[in-house]
């Protein structure tokens, strides 16, 4: 069996994106081979593990010669599917959407906002470059523009709502900005991003780091 007939499980998604990641910024830094050991040290993994993710899909090595970044990514980029530029909407123009909006308005790092989707007359502007359009037009622009997914910044207690105009749609993803915990189905993956809980995971794992180390000096 391919690599691309492969399931691969969420945790080995996250690792071979972030590979990738780090491959792109060596190859636009003029380097042509890399070492597990260096991805390792990037992503705070073994080095075995990297051998280990590369091998069960087929990337191989040369003895003692590390791996071609070439293709490393070209290989990666065909397990993950990520080939061409990955077009995206915005459907909420607040504060997280408009400054989605202005990093991802156009390509940046292989991701482009095409449009953005909003309630509010006043954010309208069908006419600018990334146009912002009323969210009643969401259903019939991504079936036109074959847009799969879109990123979700709306108040909490318009999520529900907008995610049954997304269901109607051709979407096949949505990146959950908002505080409301939604649910993937057979049709839509939903990825629910909160931020407030991503700041206290990293508050506790500071707090975390901060006992263990005055419990080493107590110790010494």
């Amino acid at each position: 069996m391919c690599a691309m007939q492969l399931v691969i499980p969420k945790e080995a998604i996250e690792r071979l994106s972030k590979y990738r990641s780090v491959l792109l910024r060596l190859k636009a830094l003029g380097f042509v081979k890399v070492f597990s050991d260096n991805l390792a040290d990037a992503q705070g993994l073994s080095a075995s593990q990297v051998r280990k993710d590369f091998a069960l899909y087929g990337m191989r090595g040369m003895k003692r010669g590390g791996y071609l970044i070439d293709d490393l990514v070209e290989r990666l980029t065909a397990v993950l599917g990520v080939s061409g530029l990955l077009k995206t909407v915005v459907i909420g123009c607040g504060h997280i959407g408009s400054a989605l909006l202005r990093t991802y308005g156009g390509r940046r790092q292989g991701v482009s906002v095409v449009a953005a989707f909003d309630v509010n007359p006043q954010k309208l502007n069908p006419s600018a470059d990334v146009p912002v359009l009323d969210v009643h037009e969401l259903v019939s622009f991504v079936e036109r523009e074959g847009i799969r997914v879109a990123i979700l910044c709306v108040p909490e207690e318009a999520a529900p709502g907008i995610m049954e105009q997304v269901r109607r749609s051709h979407l096949r993803g949505v990146l959950n900005f908002t505080a409301a915990h939604l649910r993937s189905d057979a049709q839509c993956i939903v990825h629910n991003l909160d931020i407030r809980m991503e700041i206290e995971k990293l508050f506790c794992l500071v707090e975390m780091v901060a006992r263990n180390s005055d419990n080493a000096a107590v110790a010494g």
